[in-house]
């Protein structure tokens, strides 16, 4: 059996009244009647003239009962322009505290969605008696040390912030809706949201899990809804909307508002108008350079809108938006949405009623976009209507709108809870100066407030029903500063250093405003320490009296036939843990300092080091045997004076090789250096043999060359 929905839409420039049908999952538009207001009794989605209104509610009520019989009870919405929208941001310090949890967050969010209450308090007029239902609110941006950043648990720093968008819907704006039903002689069946009641009818639940803003463009103003993750996010509205291309046409033709509002409906159906103006002149234009004219108008509208979606959207382009609404038809305008957006064509597009699954509509009925907040209205205020729920906190009754899946934080939130009251205070701080720098030590941190429903254990996010008895257990204080003088330098007291394998405790000497102390002393309010600590490598050497050692870090200096040479080589190297340091180095307890002493510096050491060939050599081989020829190549001064080869050097020592005078080796020297003889008891002779070829004793040999002497026994001399 079907059943009949009545459903208004009480908007700013008219009231728009609907039948509808339902048979189980089917609905059908049998009658819709639109009365325009003749006197500005809607202001921004509230009503300002109660009577007036209900008049007009009264009046379309009474024409529908003409066919469709008595009509007692009515579906309404408050409008999507009522919401009011506010950004606020609460911070924490987190110096000195545990990473934070899912808990810490949800306090914070709940003290910044507070902040946003308190700053639409400050913003509004004439607010004494009002009060404000929080609708939704999302997360704009977590920081850390005011970078942002995805995800604040577990993390660590100095300061914590959350920035959040919140929406609240005025409590005064649905008692004058009651009080015009009432005086209309209606009772309200089902209470909706505009721009759920929209959503509801174009987006199916299993399609608000994608990011889709909705924008229903009016007459006054343009109302804008954002879906994400399954919920709506985030609602607002800009005060720009199809008025703002009407008022454009009036000024650019010089015609009256009314009429200049018939020719921008034309806009969308025409291709050439006729415009009449205020002067009496008809002529024929063409629609393409209406357009061209009113361009600038339709950008401010476009912009102006896809600013509003950016904000609400936390800076980032949603996956898609719908436009409804008369504003809708503007020309233009979906493409110069995608262009602001930077959204592709096919992402943005305007729906109508045949839009909306399930809907057949009476021959009269247009599938028109204004039409489809009217029918959303009904649909969502009869199967989705906004009830009244009940919480007690704390033995505090609260009544909540619940317009969507409500937690204990919209419990806390009509509650006045202040998110400070959700932890323990932390303990009294304590300021000390440690080597002439001021140090805060601060108090022990409060426990968290444990919450409760219905007696089991619960968080912040936790679902609320209605009558459900929400308890607050408060968290304890935080005690008071403690701290010894150790704590203040990670308990380093005292070191453990090796130099060469040797350890050496090293221990730092404390005083406490100018007497020793003990490290384990506890520590006051204002307490002036002094730690003197051993914490360089020139610190620990003095300290063990072994600078001298340093000196020899030093690379010295030598000429060497007037020219200026460093041997680093003769300087001794410091390394800690293994690696190159300075006398500036930071140690740390167990580090391992090893000192190697450079090589001794003398003649024949820098001879080595500098590769020089201090001989004159000749490589041969005799009688099978290598031998090496070899004689001095220089003579060696220092300071002028002739030296050896042992001879100390100091620095800055003048060092002179002079080249000796080089003469061919000849056979003959080639007995000077080796021990071969003639065998014992020979009688023969010999003869001297060089690369197989006989020689003589003067001779000059070279290097590689093969020599021998070949014995000649007596029976074979010629």
């Amino acid at each position: 059996m079907s059943e009949k929905i009545f459903a208004l839409d009480i908007g700013t420039r008219s009231v728009v009244g609907i039948i509808l049908e339902q048979n189980e999952e089917n609905y059908h538009v049998v009658d819709l009647i639109v009365e325009e207001h003749t006197e500005r009794a809607m202001v921004d989605g509230q009503i300002h003239n109660v009577v007036y209104v209900a008049e007009v509610i009264a009046h379309i009520k009474n024409k529908l009962e003409e066919k469709h019989g008595p009509l007692t009870k009515v579906a309404v919405a408050a409008a999507g322009r009522s919401l009011k929208t506010e950004q606020a941001k609460a911070k924490i310090t987190i110096t000195n505290r545990p990473a934070l949890t899912q808990a810490d967050i949800d306090r914070l969010e709940l003290a910044a969605v507070q902040q946003a209450q308190a700053n639409l308090l400050d913003h509004q007029e004439q607010l004494e008696g009002h009060h404000y239902y929080c609708v939704a609110y999302s997360v704009l941006y977590n920081r850390l040390d005011a970078q942002e950043i995805g995800n604040l648990i577990d993390q660590q720093g100095n300061e914590a912030s959350i920035e959040v968008i919140a929406t609240f819907l005025p409590r005064v704006v649905v008692e004058s809706l009651i009080a015009a039903l009432k005086r209309a002689g209606l009772e309200m069946d089902g209470l909706t949201l505009e721009p759920i009641a929209a959503i509801n009818a174009l987006i199916p639940t299993s399609m608000r899990r994608l990011n889709v803003a909705l924008v229903d463009i009016g007459a006054g103003t343009s109302d804008i809804a954002i879906t994400d993750q399954s919920t709506v996010t985030a609602y607002g509205m800009v005060p720009t909307a199809g008025d703002e291309i009407t008022e454009a046409l009036s000024d650019h033709y010089l015609l009256d508002f009314p009429v200049a509002e018939s020719l921008k409906r034309e806009l969308s159906v025409q291709t050439e108008v006729t415009i009449s103006d205020i002067l009496g002149f008809d002529e024929q234009v063409p629609v393409l350079d209406v357009i061209q004219n009113i361009e600038p108008a339709i950008d401010h509208l476009a912009s102006t809108i896809a600013n509003e979606i950016l904000k609400l959207n936390g800076q980032k382009p949603p996956k898609a938006v719908i436009l409804i609404g008369g504003g809708s038809l503007t020309p233009q305008i979906t493409s110069k949405l995608s262009l602001a957006l930077a959204l592709p064509d096919n992402r943005v597009a305007v729906r109508d009623i045949d839009a909306i699954k399930n809907l057949t509509r009476a021959e009269h009925v247009q599938a028109t976009p204004e039409l489809v907040t009217p029918i959303g209205i009904a649909i969502s205020a009869k199967n989705m209507p906004i009830k009244y729920m009940a919480v007690q906190v704390n033995n505090q009754i609260v009544r909540m709108f619940e317009l969507k899946e409500m937690t204990v934080t919209d419990a806390l939130l009509s509650a006045n809870i202040n998110a400070s009251k959700l932890y323990g205070k932390p303990g009294l701080a304590m300021s000390v100066s440690l080597n002439g720098q001021t140090i805060h030590i601060p108090g022990e941190l409060g426990s968290p407030t444990m919450i409760k429903i219905n007696g089991e254990i619960a968080s912040m996010k936790t679902a609320i029903t209605n009558e459900d008895v929400i308890e607050l257990i408060e968290g304890t204080n935080g005690m008071e500063a403690s701290a010894t003088a150790s704590d203040l330098i990670d308990n380093a007291t005292s070191q453990i250093i090796t130099l060469n394998g040797q350890p050496y405790s090293i221990t730092a000497k404390l005083k406490i405003n100018g007497s020793s102390a003990s490290f384990s002393q506890q520590l006051h309010e204002g307490d002036e320490i002094l730690v003197e600590t051993t914490s360089t490598l020139q610190q620990l050497m003095t300290k063990l009296g072994k600078n001298s050692l340093l000196d020899d870090r030093s690379i010295p200096t030598y000429y060497l036939n007037e020219q200026k040479v460093n041997v680093p080589q003769f300087a001794a190297t410091i390394t800690v843990n293994g690696m190159a340091c300075s006398l500036d180095t930071i140690l740390q307890n167990g580090d391992a300092i090893e000192f190697s002493t450079g090589i001794d510096r003398t003649l024949e050491n820098f001879i080595t080091v500098h590769s020089i060939q201090m001989a004159d050599r000749c490589d041969v081989t005799f009688q099978g045997e290598s031998i090496q020829l070899s004689r001095p190549a220089f003579k060696t001064l220092v300071n002028h004076r002739e030296a050896d080869l042992m001879t100390s050097l100091n620095m800055n020592d003048k060092i002179q090789l002079l080249p000796l005078e080089a003469t061919p080796w000849t056979f003959q020297d080639v007995f000077k250096f080796t021990n071969w003889q003639l065998p014992e008891g020979f009688k023969g002779t010999f003869e001297l043999v060089r690369n197989h070829v006989k020689a003589q004793f003067d001779q000059p040999i070279h290097n590689g060359d093969e020599l021998s002497l070949r014995l000649l026994p007596s029976s074979t001399q010629v």
